[in-house]
């Protein structure tokens, strides 16, 4: 694990330069450009906010805000494990012809990803300002922390789902189903107090369940996040960090050929 840690940081010069590409080219050629990155947030907050809030007339205040919250970090963890596991597969003539340490394409892909959604982060922090909520300096200065937790468990998911799609192709299309009953099995267009008791500990063994309730309670409720609970995702993020890492690291060795 160390070796590969060393190698990954002689390459970081290639991740940044992946990050860089991967977002300056995510919208090219595009009339909107890199509004992009605000609007198809924004626009996904529009349907769900009408489907939930004016037609199935959800009770939750500011239902806007609430969904938006989740919203978006749920479209960066969607957005790793479902384009994380092409990550291989879309690079392959890259695979083919030079030698670089594998793992450097799903961690491009990941945190290129993720800054996306920091970008998106400004739109959230707007619509909080208009809504009149405002911010909590006291807990505001965790959600730096929330970020790293969420990432490691992209990044864990990416490595897995990147390294197994290159054996089983199939898997690209199954991960677009998961992640869709994924979505809801978390807490992100419904409260988590609507959920029976007797199916309580299922939802809690989803890491994304505690992710998206500390953005909530920082960003909605304004309070400090249960960090017992975020252990927990923490925990669980990390496990899917060293078995995706491990994963990947025995997979890659056949890469070529199975390209």
């Amino acid at each position: 694990m160390k070796i590969i840690l060393k190698e990954l940081f002689a390459y970081r010069e290639m991740i940044y330069n992946l990050v860089k590409k991967d977002l300056r080219g995510r919208y090219k050629g595009t009339l909107l450009g890199f509004l992009w990155t605000f609007i198809n947030p924004l626009m996904q907050l529009i349907v769900y906010t009408i489907v939930f809030s004016v037609i199935l007339d959800s009770t939750i205040e500011k239902y806007y805000l609430y969904l938006f919250v989740g919203l978006v970090p749920w479209i960066f963890f969607s957005s790793a494990v479902t384009g994380g596991a092409t990550s291989i597969l879309s690079q392959q003539d890259m695979v083919k012809k030079i030698y670089f340490p594998r793992a450097v394409l799903p961690i491009a892909y990941v945190t290129s990803s993720f800054f996306n959604m920091l970008f998106s982060f400004i739109v959230i922090f707007i619509v909080i300002f208009i809504s009149g909520i405002g911010f909590s300096l006291k807990t505001i200065f965790f959600l730096p922390l929330i970020f790293l937790v969420e990432y490691i468990l992209a990044l864990g998911v990416a490595l897995l789902s990147s390294s197994l799609t290159v054996y089983f192709r199939d898997l690209e299309h199954i991960l677009g189903i998961l992640t869709m009953a994924w979505m809801y099995m978390t807490p992100i267009v419904y409260s988590i107090d609507v959920v029976p008791v007797s199916l309580l500990p299922i939802f809690n063994l989803n890491p994304m369940t505690p992710i998206i309730n500390a953005y909530r309670d920082i960003l909605y409720y304004q309070k400090i996040p249960d960090f017992l609970t975020l252990s927990h995702a923490f925990f669980l993020g990390v496990v899917f960090l060293v078995i995706g890492g491990i994963v990947f690291s025995k997979l890659q060795r056949n890469f070529v050929e199975e390209l």
